[in-house]
Formats: structure tokens, sequence, C-alpha cells
């Protein structure tokens, strides 16, 4: 695609890409718990999710208490973005890191924002796939920098392809939700719908899944 915002892809090594994977999705429920904790509930757990962020390289969260948090995919870090600016005022690269550190970092920018740090250890309302990380296994941006540079290439161009499409069936008068990432399966996707509310409404899903326990 010359001349867009196109990434070329390097074909990443499965087995790496597929560790990075897991990684960012791990990296991630820091900020799905962050939202639970600060950002009002909404019925269909929409205020859970995240968005892609280009110029940041990475997902962020819905605003609370005036700031957002993020999670860089290239190094792997987490993010607290203050304002409206895509620049982070602080940064905690995880790489050498446990989630112990991680809960310890974002228990303290949270209380810096006066907000209380102890609701963050509420439990998860869905299961995450078994991994040496959710044992106290330190993560490896470092190791798998590659095939993290290559996710966020994924996820990059999925931004691209799908907000294409969801202008498209937008012009068409189609009603198409935003663009989010879901921290449960990691997924990046919009919904369409192709009728107007009620029991039989039909709708189509599109979206990004960069790999799940399933289809690895």
């Amino acid at each position: 695609m010359p001349g867009s915002d196109w990434r070329p892809l390097g074909g990443a090594d499965f087995a790496q890409l597929a560790e990075a994977r897991i990684a960012a999705h791990y990296a991630a429920q820091w900020l799905a718990r962050a939202a639970r904790a600060f950002i009002p509930a909404r019925p269909d757990d929409s205020h859970t999710n995240l968005g892609w962020d280009e110029a940041f390289g990475g997902f962020v969260t819905h605003k609370l208490q005036g700031a957002r948090l993020g999670l860089k995919l290239p190094g792997l870090a987490l993010a607290l973005m203050e304002g409206d600016g895509g620049t982070p005022s602080q940064l905690f690269p995880l790489d050498g890191r446990v989630d112990a550190d991680a809960h310890a970092w974002l228990g303290q920018e949270m209380r810096a924002l006066g907000l209380d740090a102890k609701k963050l250890d509420a439990p998860s309302p869905y299961e995450m796939p078994a991994h040496a990380i959710a044992k106290g296994a330190a993560y490896a941006a470092t190791r798998l920098a590659g095939a993290l540079d290559e996710l966020a290439a994924w996820f990059a161009n999925a931004e691209i392809s799908l907000g294409r499409l969801g202008q498209e069936y937008a012009a068409n008068k189609l009603q198409v939700s935003p663009l989010r990432c879901w921290p449960h399966h990691f997924d990046l996707a919009v919904l369409i719908s192709l009728d107007a509310s009620g029991e039989h409404a039909r709708s189509v899903n599109a979206g990004l899944s960069p790999g799940d326990e399933s289809y690895n």
C-alpha cells in the first residue's frame, strides 16, 4: 500500500510471536484492572475496552480521573498519559519485572491521582490462559523485541483496514461501533449492525485476533 501508513510485516518466528502475544495479553490486564476499578461500569463491559493509539504505539484506556493508562507494545511498557496528549508522563518498562512490580507501580500512580489503589485487587471476571507470568515469572521484552514489534504492526495495520471498513459501512447508513480492543480475548474489532435494534437484529463482527489458546 504505497503512500499509506501500512506497516511491512517481517514474518517473526511463530513461537516467539505467540509468546509475545501472551505476554502483551497479560500486560494489558493492568489496563483492564484500572478500567474496572476507576471507570464507571457499562452493561456491555465497554468501559474496559481499549483504543489503539498509533502515535503511542500501543493501547490506551478510556479516561480515568483525567488520565489514561497505556500499554506500549514495542518494548512492552505501561504508561500513564495525563490530559489529552499521547506523550506518557510516566513510563514503566516491564522487561525483567514481574506482575507484583507492575501492581506496585500502578498503585502508586493511582494514589497520586487521588484514587483508591486497593480497588485494583478486585478479581478478574474471566480467566487468563495459563502462563508462567501468572506464577511470578518476569516479562522478557528484550528477548521478544522483534516479535513485539511485529505484533504492534499487526494491530496498527488492523486499525487501518478495520477503520476503512467501518467508514464504508457508516457511509451506507449502517450503525458501526467504535474500533476497540477487548482485553478478555485481546482482539481488535468493530461491530456492524445490519438491522435496527430488536430481538432478531443481525450484526457482523469484523476484527483481528492475534491468536489464542485454540489458534496459537
